[in-house]
């Protein structure tokens, strides 16, 4: 995407699925995740290991959050990318974002290909402070 689709995104997203967002505020997913929430965006957690993260409920799967999903943030490693990206296409989400270290060409294809706009190997967070701050 270009910067001026990821500013036109940023400002239109309400909603964002963190997928593999930690409880732990050292991990860069909760730092990353709670300066979104900051900035007014709904952070949704999606990780099977925590029960509550930023005071906000956590779910297993992107398709057990029972809401409107604007972004699904990825911030899982490479190797699990794929199935989330077939989840967040499922759902029909606006886009998906692989977080820094985070690259899947085929999965981004797929993505590409069901209309799904695509962030990779980029953080969000500054993204969101270069582009709109």
């Amino acid at each position: 995407m270009t910067d001026a689709e990821i500013i036109e995104l940023l400002r239109a997203a309400k909603t964002i699925a963190v997928v593999g967002l930690s409880n732990k505020p050292w991990r860069p997913s909760f730092g990353v995740s709670e300066y979104m929430q900051s900035q007014g965006y709904r952070v949704i957690p999606v990780n099977p290991n925590v029960g509550e993260t930023l005071g906000v409920h956590a779910y297993e799967r992107l398709e057990d959050v029972p809401e409107k999903i604007d972004i699904v943030n990825i911030f899982r490693r490479a190797q699990f990318a794929g199935p989330i990206v077939d989840s967040a296409i499922r759902l029909g989400v606006r886009c998906v974002w692989m977080q820094e270290g985070v690259h899947d060409e085929q999965a981004a294809a797929r993505a590409r290909e069901a209309g799904l706009g695509v962030v990779m190997d980029r953080c969000i967070l500054k993204d969101h402070r270069r582009l709109l701050k």
